[in-house]
C-alpha cells in the first residue's frame, strides 16, 4: 500500500520533493501546501513541472496548514525555508507531530541532531509533541546531512584510530536562485560592516553545531565545547549572479568552521568555502570540479581524502545539490514512518538504499 504523504514548500528544494511523490508509485500525495496566494489553486503536477507530462494530481496546493493536515497524510516533506521564520516552522513541527503525522524535512538544519546545540526551551516541545501524536521527525539534506554525517562516519567506520573528521563543501553559490538565503541570511551583496543572520554570535554553532555534535556522537566522543570563525572578502568590483547584483566592496566571498573540541583540540570540524565568483580567494580551498564539490577529510590510520562531484542533466552543480537534498529525505519516508517515534538522525536509521529507484532510461 502506498504511503500517504504531504508536500510542505515548493521552494527550490520543495520542488523536487514534489516531484518524486507524484511519479514515485510508493507515494500517494494528499495535500501541498504553499507560502504564496498566487501559487495556491494550481495542481500539484504544475506546481513541480510536471504539467503536460502527467496527468492532472488533482490536489491542488493550498496555503492553509490545516486543510492539508486534514487530509491525513502517514508523512509530510517539510522543506518550507525556516532560516527566517523559525519560530514559526518549530510551531509547524509540533503541531504536525502532536497530529501523528510523521515529518521528513530539510530545514530547521540544528534539528539534524538537535541535543546540546539548541536550548531545552526549544527542543523539549518538539519531543513532547512527537510522543504525544506517537510520529517520528527526521530533518537532512547534502549539507547538512549526507555529505558530513553517513559519508564521513562510514570511512570512520574502516579505520583503526582517528584524529581528526573534517567536512568540507567548497561551492560556487553565483548560480543559486534565493534572494532570501543569499543576502538576508548569508549576508552576500551587504555592506563589510553589517553583520548578516548567519554570523550573528552563535548562530554558526547554532546552525551547525548539529553535524560536528552527531559526528562527535557517532565516534563515541564527548565534546568539550563548540568554536566557531569566518573571514568574509569584498568584492573586487560590480557584478550579477541569480539571485541579484554584487557591488563593488560589498561581500562576495565566506569561508567558515565550526569545531568540536575534545582536550584542546579540533576533533570533529565543518568548514564552508563559499564564493560567488570562481576567481576569487584563489589562495583558499578548491573544488574538486567546476563550480563546487564537498570534501571530507578522516586524519587517522589509515587516513581518507574523499572528494564528492555532484552534476545533473538538468542543471548545474546548485541544481544538483537542491535534488539531493530533496531526495535524501523523500527516499528516508518509509524508513520513519516505520521508526520509534520522536527525534531520529542518521545514527538511529536503517540504511536508505535508492531502493525502487533505477530507471534506465
Amino acid at each position: 500500500m502506498a504511503i500517504r504523504v504531504a508536500q510542505i514548500g515548493t521552494g527550490n528544494v520543495g520542488i523536487h520533493a514534489l516531484k518524486a511523490l507524484i511519479i514515485n508509485p510508493e507515494y500517494e500525495l494528499t495535500g501541498v501546501w504553499v507560502s504564496s496566494d498566487a501559487k495556491a489553486g494550481k495542481d500539484a503536477a504544475e506546481l513541480a513541472g510536471l504539467d503536460g507530462a502527467v496527468t492532472p494530481t488533482g490536489v491542488t496546493a493550498t496555503t492553509d496548514l490545516q486543510r492539508v493536515l486534514d487530509t491525513k497524510p502517514d508523512c509530510v516533506v517539510y522543506t518550507a525555508l525556516a532560516d527566517n521564520r523559525l519560530v514559526e516552522a518549530l510551531q509547524d513541527f509540533q503541531r504536525i507531530l502532536a497530529a501523528g503525522i510523521n515529518v521528513v524535512g530539510s530545514s530547521a538544519v540544528f534539528l539534524q541532531y538537535p541535543w546540546n546545540v539548541i536550548p531545552a526551551e526549544m527542543l523539549t516541545p518538539i519531543e513532547d509533541a512527537a510522543k504525544a501524536g506517537n510520529a517520528s521527525l527526521f530533518i537532512n539534506g547534502i549539507d547538512p546531512g549526507f555529505a558530513n554525517d553517513l559519508l564521513p562516519l562510514a570511512l570512520a567506520g574502516t579505520c583503526q584510530s582517528i584524529q581528526q573528521i573534517r567536512c568540507m563543501e567548497i561551492v560556487d553559490y553565483a548560480t543559486y536562485d534565493s534572494a532570501a538565503v543569499m543576502f538576508d541570511v548569508m549576508g552576500f551583496g551587504r555592506p563589510m560592516d553589517e553583520t548578516p543572520m548567519l554570523l550573528q554570535p552563535g548562530v554558526l554553532s547554532l546552525a551547525w553545531g548539529s553535524v560536528v555534535r552527531q559526528l562527535a556522537a557517532g565516534l563515541g566522543l564527548e565534546l568539550d565545547s563548540v568554536e566557531q570563525s569566518h573571514i568574509r572578502v569584498p568584492a573586487p568590483e560590480d557584478f550579477s549572479i541569480s539571485s541579484g547584483d554584487i557591488a563593488e566592496g560589498t561581500a562576495a566571498a565566506l569561508r567558515f568552521e565550526v569545531r568540536g573540541m575534545v582536550d584542546g583540540k579540533a576533533a570533529v570540524v565543518l568548514e564552508h568555502v563559499t564564493r560567488l565568483r570562481e576567481d576569487l580567494c584563489p589562495e583558499w580551498p578548491q573544488p574538486a570540479q567546476p563550480g563546487g564539490s564537498y570534501r571530507v577529510e578522516v586524519t587517522g590510520e589509515p587516513s581518507y581524502a574523499l572528494d564528492l562531484c555532484l552534476s545533473s542533466p538538468n542543471g548545474d552543480h546548485n541544481h544538483a545539490g537542491l535534488v539531493a537534498t530533496a531526495m535524501r529525505v523523500v527516499n528516508a519516508i518509509p524508513a520513519v514512518v516505520a521508526a520509534e517515534a520522536g527525534i531520529r538522525t542518521t545514527l538511529d536509521l536503517p540504511l536508505v538504499t535508492g531502493r525502487g529507484l533505477y530507471n534506465a532510461g
